[in-house]
């Protein structure tokens, strides 16, 4: 079965960096186009990142110039690269993938930024 299982996430000071990885397995990861979404608590979730299987990238605007994200077929691994961070960032981070039509979603990792 799919299972995407994020980690690196943690309390961090405004201004700090994170580095978020999801691991992918039961998938065939290099054709699979991959992605970020965040949760903050109150509010929808809403897409951060995404990168497709031949290495396009797509940032939402409120991450654009500060975060990175990047994969790794070889470990079947995506990540995303968070400098710059703000309060506003603080959020439950899932990865996420389309396979065969249907989305699946890792368990999230929460990331939080002190003021």
């Amino acid at each position: 079965q799919v299972q995407l299982v994020e980690s690196g996430g943690g309390l961090v000071q405004a201004g700090g960096s994170l580095r978020l990885s999801c691991a992918a397995s039961g998938i065939i990861f290099s054709i699979n186009d991959m992605g970020w979404y965040r949760q903050a608590p109150g509010n929808q979730r809403e897409w951060v990142a995404s990168i497709s299987r031949g290495g396009r990238t797509d940032y939402a605007d409120s991450v654009k110039g500060r975060f990175t994200i990047s994969r790794d077929n070889a470990k079947n691994t995506q990540y995303l690269q968070m400098n710059s961070l703000k309060p506003e960032d603080t959020a439950v981070y899932y990865c996420s993938t389309l396979n065969y039509g249907l989305r699946y979603w890792g368990q999230g990792t929460q990331v939080t930024v002190s003021s």
